[in-house]
Formats: C-alpha cells, sequence, structure tokens
C-alpha cells in the first residue's frame, strides 16, 4: 500500500513523532510503502540521504505553516497513494489534507499528544489562542478523517478533555520503535568512542529535549539529593537544549558537588543512540506530559527498565509488567524513583530487564503500528464503498 505522510517537519530534533514517520517508511517488506511531504526547505541537510522520497515545499512562514504550495500538491498527486496520514495538529498541514483530499482518498489524523489538557493548563494563554483554530479548523479536520489515531487508550481519553466539541472516530493504536540490529557490543563501543569519559561507568539515561515538560529540573534536584547514596552513579543527559536552560539546571547540582557526575552528551542519533541505551542502567524520565514517549519503547527495546512519572501515559503498564517504575510528576516523586532504583537488588534489576524485552517485543514493535494503518485504509474503502486504486487492488 502507497501512503502519504503529511507533516510540518522531518527535523530529528522535532522528536518522537518525526521519528515515527522515518520508521514506518522503513516497512516495504510488510506492503508499508511511501512517501512524505513536508514544509521543510528543501535544502535542509537533515533531508539529504532518507531512504525515502520526501516533498519539501518550504520553508514555511509563521507559527501555522501556511504554504501556499500544499494543497496544489496535494491535489496533483493525490491520485498516486492510497491513504494519507496527517502528523499533529495545529499546522496547515490538516487544513490543507482535508481540503484537498476529502472525498477523493482516505485520510488519519495521527493527533501525538497535541489534544492532551496539560497543555490547556501550562498554557492557558496558548489554549485560548487555540480555540480560534479549534472551532473553524481543526475540530473539522477531525471530524472529516476517517479515523484520529491515539498511540494509547488513556491518551484517547484525555483528548476528549481538552475541548467541548470532541465527536470524532477514535482509533487506539500499536505504537513505539523499531528496536536495534546489529552486534550489542559493537553499537555500544560506538558511543563510548565518541564519549571516552563515559566508559567505565554506571550511569542512568535521560534521552529527550532539554525541556521543562520533561521534569529535567525535577531529575536534577532528586539527583542531587540522592548522588551520595551511590558514589559511582552517574547520569547522562542526552538531547538537544534549545532555550539553553543547562546553566540553571546545573545550580543544584554545583550546590551538592556532584556537578561532575552530570554529562551532557547533546543530541544522538542512529548507532550512536542505541549505544547510549545498551551503555546505561536504566531510562528515566519524570515528564510532566508525554502522550507515549518514543524514547520509553527504544528503552525497553534493549533491555533497560524505564523510571517514570506517571504523565507518561504508558507508564502504569509498564510498571504493572514489571519492566520499569512509576511515581507522580513531582520532585517527591523523582526521589523516589531514584530511591527505588537505588534499592533494587541485582536480582531484581535483571528480571526487569527481561521483562523490558518482552514487553517490547509484545506491544511496542512499530510493525503492528504499520500493519495497523493498512488494515484501516483497506477498511475505508469497504466501508465508504469507494474503489480501490489500480494499484492497491494489485497489492492487496
Amino acid at each position: 500500500m502507497r501512503i502519504l505522510h503529511i507533516i510540518s517537519t522531518l527535523d530529528p530534533q522535532g522528536g518522537g513523532p518525526i521519528e515515527s514517520v522515518r520508521t514506518l517508511l522503513t516497512y516495504a517488506p510488510i506492503g508499508y510503502t511511501g512517501e512524505v511531504v513536508t514544509l521543510d526547505d528543501p535544502e535542509a541537510p537533515y533531508l539529504k540521504n532518507v531512504p525515502f522520497p520526501v516533498h519539501g515545499l518550504g520553508p514555511q512562514k509563521g507559527g501555522y505553516g501556511y504554504n501556499r504550495k500544499l494543497v496544489p500538491w496535494l491535489k496533483a498527486n493525490r491520485h498516486r497513494f492510497d491513504g494519507f496520514v496527517v502528523n499533529g495538529l495545529w499546522q496547515y498541514c490538516g487544513l490543507a489534507t482535508m481540503l484537498a483530499v476529502k472525498g477523493h482518498r482516505p485520510y488519519v489524523v495521527f493527533t501525538h499528544g497535541m489534544l492532551d489538557p496539560y497543555f490547556r493548563h501550562a498554557f492557558p494563554m496558548k489554549h485560548l489562542k487555540k480555540w480560534l483554530y479549534w472551532l473553524p479548523i481543526e475540530y473539522w479536520v477531525l471530524r472529516g478523517a476517517f479515523r484520529v489515531l491515539f498511540t494509547c487508550t488513556a491518551e484517547k481519553d484525555l483528548a476528549e478533555k481538552s475541548f467541548w466539541l470532541h465527536r470524532w472516530k477514535a482509533h487506539v493504536v500499536p505504537y513505539g520503535t523499531s528496536g536495534p540490529t546489529g552486534d550489542r557490543k559493537e553499537i555500544q563501543e560506538k558511543f563510548l568512542t565518541i564519549h571516552p569519559h563515559l566508559r567505565g561507568k554506571r550511569f542512568l539515561l535521560f534521552l529527550g529535549r532539554i525541556h521543562p515538560k520533561k521534569g529535567c529540573d525535577l531529575l536534577m534536584t532528586a539527583f542531587a539529593k540522592y548522588a551520595a547514596r551511590d558514589p559511582d552513579l552517574h547520569l547522562v543527559m542526552a538531547g538537544p537544549d534549545p532555550q539553553n536552560w543547562r546553566p540553571k539546571l546545573e545550580v543544584p547540582l554545583v550546590e551538592a558537588g556532584c556537578e561532575g557526575r552530570v554529562h551532557w552528551v547533546g543530541m544522538v542519533e542512529g548507532e550512536v543512540k542505541w549505544g547510549a541505551f545498551y551503555a546505561s542502567e536504566a531510562f528515566i524520565l519524570p515528564s510532566h506530559q508525554e502522550n507515549f514517549g518514543i524514547a520509553v519503547s527504544e528503552a525497553l527495546a534493549c533491555g533497560k527498565p524505564a523510571l517514570l512519572s506517571d504523565k507518561v501515559n504508558i507508564a502504569e503498564e509498564i510498571e504493572q509488567a514489571g519492566a520499569g517504575y512509576m511515581e507522580p510528576d513531582s520532585l517527591e516523586g523523582c526521589e523516589r524513583l531514584l530511591k527505588r532504583w537505588l534499592s533494587a537488588s541485582v536480582e531484581e534489576r535483571e528480571t526487569m530487564a527481561r521483562r523490558a524485552v518482552q514487553m517490547f517485543t509484545t506491544r511496542y514493535d512499530m510493525r503492528e503500528n504499520a500493519k495497523t494503518i493498512i488494515g484501516l485504509f483497506e477498511r475505508a474503502y469497504s466501508e465508504t464503498g469507494q474503489s480501490m486504486p489500480d494499484e492497491m487492488v494489485e497489492e492487496v
């Protein structure tokens, strides 16, 4: 099946949605092929050497990302695709897809956590501004979609609490990532070669944007408090710091005299990223909001227990499976995550590691997402009575 993903950017620094699109379009062997159209500048360096066709129509202008090229491009190319996936909300991508595709081909919308009520409370002025887009645009984009996709039941239920209009056809899809391939020791060595000061050190890994939403300040304060309990334990902070937040985050570390045990390695990608997971003891994410958390599933794929806040929507099922710990998204909760890990025996940690791999294999392998999306588009043609494109009939 040939699918077009519509997304505002493919910049890897954009986080999980970008990673999911990149992962999905590697599944040609199971019948999932396609292309991507973005609002990126076609000369953007991160679009070079991408292993699937990408059409950059930008650069985009303004926060909404209006681009006069998008609707004409979609109309001219819609006959080439069996289905369309809009990734995210609050961008022109959704409106353009509805205007160009509705009635001709089925489209689905992947919300990627952007309807979480956390944003209403954390950024009330932005939420008021979103009402200007919600009533005339976003709500109808969702109503017109064949299905609105959520990564878990918790995300689906939370989405109905952001705006009082929420009539759409929701569908919970499997989500996650593709696990690492290749020799574990060789992959780990690639990370340690770049960061030799971490060789031989035990550390917890945070991987994500250095951003207030991720609870980085809680982690710094909690680590400063508990660092003395295990003098050999370090913390690695991997991810971009677009707000240059690091100097403020280091204040409690300096006061506790443990700033040398927190290592800021910047953004890691590819096998270097997988090597960071393999080299770590466990993954930690005390986030205030996370509809899923691609990095969580990546940690599980590498057999690393996940230490999570209760605002990571899959945290409860991970704790119930014995693959990690869950505590409130507060300083006290973050401290308990560290305390529980430090108190765990070797046997308990090994059991959690085994269950982490089992959980990834059964629940968070992205191949199941690809199969589900294929099935949804096949169902769309069946329910609407539309004829499948000739190319699709041949594949099915």
